[in-house]
């Protein structure tokens, strides 16, 4: 299994390219290898893990989903390719900016967070660990803007309830934890 998920990480490392996280000169990779690891802490599925390292690259990346498909094929049955490359889909985001230029933010996360309600239960987990990734590293360089991304992780993660319940409370533990500190930083700035 640790060869297949070093073969996913290389093959999403490209597909993120030259992208960089946020706030930090890291590699977009090290992201994806977090949210891996926190659901590894859970579980040991492949579909889960594999998922876990690609669940940005549809949305970030010009990599479409039979390029995705035909590389797992070369790695795993094609039930387990099959089922990462679903929950890879349930993690991309529909109501992005592009597509729905005519809503703000608000409306589109609100919308999304409905969307991500009916997702299956490992795409959950797997969100869980992207927000619990996300919001640790957010507050520690945007307080401002974190107070609105955990505002808005707070909202999805009162939805999205059918993944991992131990992770999922871990998730919500560390929004409310973050929130804390981003007003903390905000008041001391």
């Amino acid at each position: 299994m640790e060869t297949i998920l070093q073969r996913v990480k290389e093959f999403a490392d490209r597909a993120h390219g030259n992208q960089m996280r946020w706030y930090t000169p890291e590699r977009y990779i090290v992201h994806p290898v977090r949210v891996m690891e926190i659901c590894r802490e859970y579980t040991s599925e492949l579909p889960l893990l594999a998922a876990a390292l690609l669940h940005d690259v549809l949305e970030d990346t010009p990599v479409r989903r039979n390029e995705i498909e035909a590389f797992l094929l070369t790695l795993m049955p094609p039930i387990a390719a099959a089922r990462t490359i679903l929950l890879v889909e349930d993690l991309t985001d529909v109501y992005v900016k592009s597509n729905f230029p005519g809503l703000n933010r608000w409306q589109r996360k609100k919308k999304e967070a409905c969307r991500m309600e009916n997702t299956e239960a490992d795409a959950q987990t797997i969100k869980y660990a992207d927000i619990i990734d996300n919001s640790t590293e957010m507050v520690k360089h945007d307080p401002s803007f974190a107070a609105v991304y955990l505002t808005e992780s707070r909202e999805l993660l009162n939805r999205i309830t059918k993944g991992n319940k131990e992770l999922h409370q871990r998730a919500i533990s560390t929004v409310e934890s973050c929130l804390t500190d981003a007003a903390r930083h905000r008041r001391f700035r």
